[in-house]
């Protein structure tokens, strides 16, 4: 395991003390480990959708109105 050194701000450094006393976290590392955890799961749930916004962008837009896409959205549930 690597070994850092950081520094944080008072209400940052206040924040973390807070945590581990609250016996939620049972040391700051383990806080920030958990922390950086979440923000990788977080930007990989970012990547996903990043990525089907861009394939939905690229496959085109449509000319036809509201109620043109409104009529064949209809006509394939009747059918």
């Amino acid at each position: 395991m690597s070994r850092q050194s950081i520094s944080f701000t008072q209400p940052n450094d206040d924040w973390l003390k807070a945590q581990v006393e609250s016996q939620e976290y049972s040391s700051k590392s383990e806080l920030i480990n958990d922390l950086i955890r979440q923000a990788r799961k977080q930007q990989r749930q970012i990547d996903w959708i990043k990525s089907k916004l861009e394939r939905a962008e690229n496959s085109g837009f449509t000319s036809d109105s509201k109620e043109q896409i409104l009529a064949q959205s209809k006509n394939q549930l009747d059918d």
